[in-house]
């Protein structure tokens, strides 16, 4: 939209409150609150800062709504948010990052740490030390056996694994322990998690005292270190630290960096800590003049995210679809009007303690704030790195074939640092061996079907590809062919290079702009490897003219040797060592190819 069409617009829209809506077809770029519809939507006709006068120009379309009061337009606008997830908007992004321990839903649970549990499982946490929490897991494995294989080997087991052997499991997949005595194992781990340390520190005492008198002081100093792990892992959970009559008491700290913010909560019931949340938050340059504009402090500018413009974004969003606390203490106040008539109204007490008990649990939520700050941040990270805007979203690219049969490619997407994987897409790609046209070809589909409206999930902000200098060229080619204009970096595997338009550099281990890159790099390898695998197998191949060799069995044989050229080099003996495969079976084989 230019400036004409924005006035022209805006002279549309009533003096009244409202949200308005800038759209790009069906996508929401940005929602706003206004008191005065008219008013606001016309000051974009002029905007103060190249983002909004970029959000601007790709709108083609501005929607709103009327509310009958300013607290209506409020919460109106934070369930949008929600919703749309627009891009140019503060949006609350539930932090999935930190990791959690799960029982999976199976009657025979196992347990692991884990980042994004499964459908069913019973989760705990989520915690900020994951060392800690793969310490504890480790040592209630080795105290209750509980299992932590796959459901797929679980099922094909014939005998017990090496867990069982190192007395990490009691093997409840061949019968070792049987299934009522495995249930009570669960549930003391279960008990451990709700906060019955004993259940663990009990029996990791007596092992270590016992190791001790018998002079085993390696295993003894071992069984220490657990043991320090568990009594600790509950700390500051349950302490009687919170409030006075009030039953529900929440406590925010806020970290800012740049257009990024993370929020931690510290939740209590009945003057006990009882949970505790980190949540991140975008904050882009229109959202804070919309700040700006709505308090009358026009002439204060910010450099980055401040702290009371992603508390007035927080609360409603957070609080939108969850019951309000009877107490809100906050580091700062959020200075929205609006805000404080409807916490005011639902008899929210909200508070900024200055000093005393509650001026330390909020300094305790800006610690847990700031330890998941930009340093672990890889998206904003990656931004710096490259002078990007935050790529939020990444995808990532890999091909995959046998010496130039059953070619595939993936396309994965990581939303936030997380695997979305609803996004996932693969393909087929012409058989030919030469990595360089496969990729080529890939990233032609993919820009093509983008260009012209045809894929249905959001233009990522980066896209990953897996390879050196070549299939970067390559993936840019396809790029400029097709007029897609998304920013592009390839990961070398051997040396984890990332290659980008001004080189190839060498970033540190530790950076955490490389891990994301590594992840998309190799979820995307990971899934063209698994593609490639399934498409190999359905193959017409010359094994099935070959008596005795039926679709199991060519199966078999193609993934122990990869390909029939593979099949074709073996040598008879080697073919027999295949499950199924006879001397008989071998020589006709043999014969065959």
């Amino acid at each position: 939209m230019d400036a004409e069409r924005v006035r022209e617009r805006a002279g549309e829209l009533p003096r009244e409150p409202g949200v308005y809506q800038f759209e790009a077809g069906d996508a929401v770029l940005y929602v706003g609150k206004a008191v005065d519809l008219r008013d606001r939507v016309r000051s974009y006709a002029d905007p103060r800062s190249e983002r909004v006068r970029r959000m601007v120009a790709a709108a083609d379309g501005l929607d709103f709504a009327v509310t009958d009061t300013e607290t209506q337009a409020l919460l109106l606008e934070a369930n949008l948010i929600k919703r749309h997830q627009p891009r140019y908007n503060v949006r609350l992004k539930d932090d999935k990052s930190y990791p959690l321990v799960q029982l999976t839903d199976h009657e025979v649970p196992r347990i692991e740490v884990t980042r994004d549990p499964d459908d069913g499982a019973t989760a705990f946490g989520p915690y900020t030390n994951k060392g800690r929490v793969e310490t504890v897991v480790k040592a209630l494995r080795s105290v209750y056996g509980l299992r932590g294989c796959s459901d797929h080997k679980y099922a094909d087991r014939d005998r017990p694994c090496l867990d069982h052997e190192m007395g990490l499991c009691t093997a409840p997949c061949t019968g070792e322990i049987d299934a009522a005595d495995y249930r009570e194992d669960v549930e003391s781990v279960v008990r451990f998690f709700e906060g019955e340390t004993g259940v663990l520190t009990t029996p990791l005492r007596q092992q270590m005292e016992t190791a001790a008198e018998e002079q085993a002081f390696e295993r003894a100093a071992a069984l220490r270190d657990k043991l320090d792990a568990a009594e600790s892992f509950h700390e500051g959970g349950g302490e009687a630290v919170v409030g006075g009559e009030e039953a529900t008491v929440d406590v925010l700290g806020v970290a800012t960096e740049g257009e990024s913010a993370t929020v931690a909560r510290l939740h209590s019931e009945d003057g006990k800590l009882v949970d505790r949340d980190r949540h991140r938050v975008d904050c882009e340059a229109d959202q804070r003049e919309a700040s700006e504009a709505a308090s009358g402090d026009v002439g204060a500018r910010s450099t980055g995210t401040d702290v009371p413009t992603v508390l007035a974004a927080f609360i409603p969003q957070f609080y939108a679809d969850r019951p309000l606390p009877d107490a809100l203490l906050l580091p700062e106040r959020h200075g929205d009007a609006e805000l404080s008539a409807w916490l005011e109204a639902e008899g929210v007490d909200v508070r900024v303690p200055g000093a005393g008990r509650e001026a330390k649990l909020v300094e305790l939520a800006l610690k847990n704030a700031r330890r998941r700050g930009a340093e672990d941040d890889g998206a904003a990270a990656l931004a710096r790195r490259l002078g990007l805007d935050r790529p939020d979203r990444v995808e990532g690219f890999d091909v995959s074939h046998a010496h130039g049969t059953a070619v595939v490619g993936s396309d994965v997407a990581f939303v936030d640092g997380s695997p979305a994987k609803s996004d996932y897409r693969r393909k087929k790609l012409t058989e030919r061996n030469d990595d360089y046209a496969n990729m080529r070809e890939l990233l032609r589909w993919r820009a093509e079907r983008a260009v012209e409206g045809r894929d249905d999930r959001p233009d990522p902000d980066l896209l990953c590809i897996d390879g050196g200098e070549g299939q970067l060229g390559a993936a840019r080619d396809a790029l400029a062919e097709t007029g897609w204009d998304v920013p592009v970096v390839a990961l070398a595997k051997e040396e984890e290079l990332v290659v980008t338009d001004s080189g190839v550099h060498d970033w540190d281990d530790d950076d955490p702009a490389l891990h994301l890159l590594q992840r998309v790099r190799d979820e995307a390898h990971r899934f063209a490897v698994q593609y490639h695998g399934t498409v190999r197998d359905e193959v017409s191949t010359a094994l099935d003219e070959v008596p005795g060799v039926g679709p199991e069995l060519r199966k078999r044989l193609l993934r122990r040797f990869g390909s029939i050229d593979g099949v074709r080099s073996a040598t008879r003996e080697e073919l027999s060592d295949v499950d199924g495969v006879g001397d008989a079976t071998a020589a006709a084989i043999d014969r065959a190819l």
